[in-house]
Parts: C-alpha cells; sequence; structure tokens
C-alpha cells in the first residue's frame, strides 16, 4: 500500500535510484538532502533541508511518514571535516532509528554492506556492524539489506569506464589491489548487483511483511575476480578485452598510511576490503521477494552509453 516514505541519502548514487523508485509506485517521498543539493524527484516529494545529525530536522522529515529508510554511508573518512565511519554509519543510524521510535514510524530498512560482521578487519564494516546491532534491538519492524559492490549509470562505474576507454589513470590498464609482493596472489570475489534492483528491493520491503526483522545479501548471480569484472566491463563499454594489472595491496596501504589515498581515490579500508570476497547468497532474498536479481553484463548493456 502506498504511503509517505522518508528517505535519507536521497540525492546520492543509490538514493537517487531509491526515489525514483519510490515515485514509481506510488508512494510520497519525504528526502533529506544535503545543503546545496536539490533533489529529482517524483510527485508527491517534499525535499527536507537540515542537518542529518539535528534531532528537530528529522522529526520533521519523519512526521505523517508510514516508513524510513536509511541510507547515509561513506566510503572514505575526512575526519577534518567530521566525517568518519563511526559518525556516518553509527551516530546517523542511532539519529535517524531514535527519531523513528519518537515519530512513531515503525517501519524502518537500513543499508548496510556484505562483509559486515563482528571482528571485521576494517572499520567500515565495524561500524557498519555496529549500526545493524542498534537497528536490531530498536523493536522496530526492521529489515536489514547487505549489498555487494552496487552498479549503475553513475558512482564506481564512472571510473570503470574511464578506464576502460583509457582516458583515466593509469590509463594503459585498469588496476585492482593484488596480494603478494608484486600484487600477483590475486584478491578477493565480487558479485555486483545493479542499482535499479536495489531500489527495487528496498521500495518492495516496505510492504513485505516477511521480511520484517531480517537481514538480506543483495548479490548478483555471477562472481567475478577483480580481473574478470574489469575485462566484463570493457568488453560491454568499449567492445574488447583491456589490460588488467595489480597493485600490491602492501603498498596501497603505505601510500594510504602516508595520507595519499584521498589524492588516489582510496582509502585503507577500500585495500582491505578488497582482499576479502564481497560475495554473499542471494537465494534467501530472491525466495521471499519472489524475483531474481539481474547479471552484470546485460544490466550494463543498458546503461554503458550513459557512462
Amino acid at each position: 500500500m502506498a504511503g509517505r516514505v522518508f528517505i535519507t541519502g536521497g540525492s546520492g548514487f543509490v538514493g537517487s535510484a531509491v526515489v525514483s523508485e519510490l515515485a514509481r509506485q506510488g508512494h510520497a517521498i519525504n528526502a533529506l538532502a544535503h545543503q546545496g543539493k536539490l533533489l529529482e524527484s517524483g510527485a508527491g516529494a517534499r525535499e527536507i533541508r537540515g542537518d542529518l545529525f539535528d534531532p528537530a530536522t528529522l522529526d520533521s522529515g519523519l512526521e505523517g511518514c508510514d516508513a524510513a529508510i536509511h541510507l547515509i554511508g561513506i566510503i572514505m573518512e575526512k575526519p577534518g571535516k567530521g566525517i568518519t565511519f563511526e559518525r556516518m554509519h553509527f551516530e546517523a543510524t542511532r539519529g535517524v532509528v531514535d527519531a523513528a521510535k519518537r515519530c512513531g514510524v515503525r517501519r524502518y530498512i537500513q543499508m548496510s554492506a556484505l562483509g559486515t560482521r563482528p571482528n571485521a578487519v576494517s572499520q567500515y564494516h565495524q561500524t557498519k556492524w555496529k549500526a545493524e546491532e542498534y537497528v536490531r534491538a530498536s523493536g522496530l519492524d526492521w529489515t536489514i539489506f547487505r549489498p555487494s559492490l552496487i552498479h549503475g549509470p553513475g558512482g564506481f562505474m564512472r571510473m570503470e569506464a574511464g578506464w576502460a576507454r583509457k582516458s583515466a589513470p593509469p590509463f594503459i590498464v585498469m588496476p585492482y589491489f593484488g596480494r603478494g609482493a608484486f600484487g600477483l596472489g590475486g584478491a578477493g570475489l565480487l558479485q555486483p548487483v545493479d542499482v535499479g534492483d536495489v531500489a527495487r528491493a528496498f521500495v518492495d520491503a516496505i510492504d513485505q511483511s516477511q521480511s520484517i526483522h531480517k537481514t538480506y545479501d543483495l548479490a548478483g548471480p555471477e562472481r567475478f575476480t577483480w580481473p574478470e569484472f574489469h575485462q566484463a566491463a570493457a568488453r560491454e563499454i568499449v567492445g574488447k578485452n583491456r589490460w588488467t594489472a595489480p597493485i600490491p595491496a602492501w603498498f596501497a596501504k603505505l601510500l594510504a598510511a602516508a595520507g595519499l589515498g584521498p589524492m588516489l581515490d582510496f582509502s585503507r579500508d577500500q585495500v582491505e576490503m578488497s582482499q576479502e570476497d564481497n560475495t554473499g547468497d542471494p537465494i534467501p532474498f530472491q525466495t521471499d521477494f519472489g524475483w531474481t536479481l539481474r547479471p552484470f553484463q546485460a544490466c550494463l548493456r543498458e546503461y554503458a552509453d550513459q557512462l
């Protein structure tokens, strides 16, 4: 049944897709937007301007809503600006959960990530786990989604397209972080999932009572090594394979520790996570929701010309 939904992160890569899907399914939308970013959404949308950490802003956004979708997350910290994993993953989640309880909004859907677990190697996953635990203890009617690498006409795939077209550094090859002294020991596997499928999952969950108090992997049907993923992407984007080459993970961590990560567009946590399998089991999701997550190349073929 269509209702009004509060969403954080509505102007981001995933959030824009969720907002579009909410509108497509007939929901009214209260979307919290960053200062200076205008929300592009369908009919019935109300843009909420204010601070994610301001209880009054959250209360205003949640007023009159039937559900809340919390998407906010970061991949790289900027401590000087107050952007840390602890603040953006855990404290933000705590604020939205508490506001939902104050406002009587029981249906709550949380964005997490594959690999989230207690005692994880990366701070990214540690703080995602802490946020999940807060949601699970909230007493709300929650659902948690853990996607693998989310692909679509934006986000990481813009960089992937630059590498495939040899228009972005390192130009000649498509790089990845590899194990071992020379990076030749492989890296983790991934199961890319389409951003449209992720958006549909979040919106379908609103009225899917079977999903309450469950945590789902959102992982596509194919498992790729990083070189296989790069080559599959290159075939769809430029019609041919491209060379791939590893950057030794130990060397990338040294660069990140030296403060060069932001300039090179990666963090130590990203390097750490790339060495783990980013895979999961999509069957529980597909059983409960009744539809199948789509394969990578078929989806990429639909939006490659937008990259």
